[in-house]
């Protein structure tokens, strides 16, 4: 049957195609948000419990409140390529969770990363071709809760990497000693304990590089470059911040609770503002008109081209 005939004998099913392919961008982000709804319940149970960080709560609105402020420029025919990935990633994040045949379920935070990805793969098909790629689909992996794995898995060595280089900060001016991630500090133990991995810090840091790539509109080379230096950042800031409190610690004059993070807050800060700083949209210099001989540039007046001399 040709589509002549196809066309003549069901009218019905070219109107609903029509209709399919004219359905706005919301209605197929919902669905798809509906189609992926167990790996939301899993991450709300998550949160529920203590076992994570609600940090992946303001990745998630960062997220809705961009693709609201895009509502206007969404596309009316998605993108094919990224519109089969999200379908093919949607489908792959429920086998994943499930498991099928003798392919055996993958832990839920596995199958949680193919899922915000695919959904963020259903957005970038809407959203203008101008959007980058790589700071959308960034927040949408933050939007995980990943920060207790992250702490079981990188949060050690983290911590030995930053007793290692408060030690030689704290050299000059201590006996420093390091086991491990404590140091022996003029014969005083200061312990690098879990929360002086950084590993919070690497989480905003990395949220904040995001989040302003996507604000200053830079392609995704751009944002790509100065990845390593957002690395470096977060590492830096968080050995000073470690190295101020033992230096502290081993002078044997410890910081008050609240000082100790009131300390913590204000390096935080720090990092963060330079790393929003480092993916700032880039300052145009003023444009300064040249004076040409025998061309009137008079702010405000009427251009009159004389001969030139």
């Amino acid at each position: 049957m040709t589509l002549d005939q196809l066309a003549r004998t069901h009218p019905r099913v070219f109107d609903w195609g029509i209709r399919l392919d004219r359905a706005p961008a919301a209605a197929w982000l919902a669905l798809q948000a509906a189609a992926l709804a167990p790996t939301w319940l899993w991450m709300a149970r998550r949160l529920q419990d203590g076992a994570d960080d609600p940090l992946g709560l303001l990745a998630l609105g960062a997220l809705a409140l961009f693709a609201w402020s895009k509502r206007r420029s969404l596309r009316a025919a998605p993108r094919l390529g990224w519109l089969a990935l999200a379908a093919a990633g949607t489908l792959a994040a429920t086998f994943l969770r499930t498991g099928i045949g003798p392919v055996p379920a993958l832990p839920p935070l596995a199958a949680g990363l193919v899922a915000v990805l695919a959904l963020a793969a259903g957005l970038l098909a809407f959203l203008p071709r101008q959007v980058a790629r790589l700071p959308l689909l960034g927040l949408a992996v933050l939007a995980l809760p990943l920060l207790s794995s992250l702490q079981f898995y990188a949060g050690y060595p983290l911590r030995v990497i930053t007793a290692e280089a408060s030690r030689w900060l704290l050299a000059p001016g201590f006996s420093v000693l390091r086991e491990g991630s404590s140091l022996l500090v003029d014969g005083r133990l200061v312990i690098v304990d879990a929360p002086c991995s950084g590993v919070q810090m690497a989480w905003l840091g990395y949220f904040t590089a995001c989040a302003v790539a996507l604000w200053a509109r830079h392609g995704d080379r751009r944002f790509l470059a100065r990845l390593p230096a957002v690395g470096l950042l977060v590492l830096g800031g968080n050995i000073v911040r470690n190295s101020v409190l033992v230096a502290f610690e081993g002078a044997g004059h410890a910081l008050a609770p609240w000082l100790h993070e009131a300390v913590g807050l204000a390096v935080l800060a720090l990092v963060c503002g330079v790393i929003a700083q480092l993916l700032a949209p880039a300052r145009r210099a003023a444009f300064t008109p040249t004076a040409i001989p025998g061309l009137i540039t008079t702010p405000g007046a009427h251009r009159v081209d004389t001969a030139l001399s």
